[in-house]
């Protein structure tokens, strides 16, 4: 008899810490939930704390690369990957919560949110983007061509990518980016490849009109990834949900890896508001 592993267990997912609200955080791409460390043992203080790893990731225990219930034909976009999130709430008996979704996990949060509003107290939202493409109307922060460029480097040299993607993605700090290079490298290039497919073509920007849960979006002032332009575009189109902005003094797109007392105090004005 084959025995299936839980969704909890398949996506390494623990609660920790005290207090009656649960904060859940989601990772981006190329990361897992071990880059949440700096800011966990802060939350745990006040708050239960949910920690998992997307399908698509290594799991921060494993040496090698892992990804082995990554289907690319079922996560064809980011709704699958809402869908695993609902369930896994479901599964942990998590009746409400804070969703902080860091880049790709933003919307998906978003999605989340639109298909059951009533899990969802907040939306807190890292460096998101519904659009990767620019258009006449719209800075998303790469020109067609430019993705084209980095998806068929992914497909034909991943580690050469990684290498020259990590730092500066990560806004040049050389420890930072050495962790998050070593994480990405987690990956199948298989999987990479597919999840950036979904990532850097997508368009989820009519998403943002059906949020309806308050929301905050945070960035910091220099993210390649998710240019300025960015939130203050979500914030305009979120036109049935409370939003905030918040910009942070710092650069790059991985905040709660380079500057965490400076997000923690942020995250602390937002979840006490």
């Amino acid at each position: 008899m084959v025995m299936l592993k839980s969704l909890s267990a398949s996506m390494n997912a623990k609660i920790s810490g005290t207090g009656d609200e649960i904060i859940v955080l989601g990772h981006g791409f190329g990361a897992n939930q071990y880059l949440w460390e700096k800011i966990v043992p802060s939350l745990e203080q006040k708050h239960q704390v949910v920690l998992f790893d997307w399908n698509f990731s290594g799991n921060f225990n494993d040496k090698v690369q892992s990804n082995n219930s990554f289907d690319a034909i079922k996560y064809d976009s980011l709704y699958a990957f809402a869908d695993d999130l609902l369930s896994l709430m479901d599964e942990m008996n998590i009746k409400s919560c804070v969703f902080v979704g860091h880049s790709m996990s933003g919307m998906i949060g978003c999605i989340a949110s639109i298909k059951k509003p009533q899990l969802f107290k907040k939306l807190i939202l890292i460096g998101a983007s519904p659009r990767y493409i620019n258009t006449e109307d719209y800075e998303g922060g790469f020109d067609e061509a430019e993705i084209k460029q980095i998806l068929t480097t992914i497909e034909s040299n991943f580690e050469q990518w990684v290498t020259a993607f990590a730092p500066i993605a990560v806004g040049g700090d050389p420890i930072t980016s050495e962790i998050f290079e070593n994480t990405i490298k987690k990956m199948r290039p298989e999987v990479a490849l597919a999840v950036a497919k979904i990532i850097f073509l997508g368009d989820y920007r009519n998403v943002l009109e059906k949020v309806e849960t308050p929301c905050t979006i945070i960035n910091t002032i220099n993210d390649v990834v998710a240019p300025s332009f960015v939130p203050h575009y979500m914030q305009k189109k979120m036109v049935n949900a409370k939003t905030r902005v918040e910009f942070m003094d710092v650069n790059g797109h991985f905040p709660h890896l380079t500057a965490h007392d400076k997000l923690l105090n942020l995250l602390s004005k937002v979840l006490d508001s």
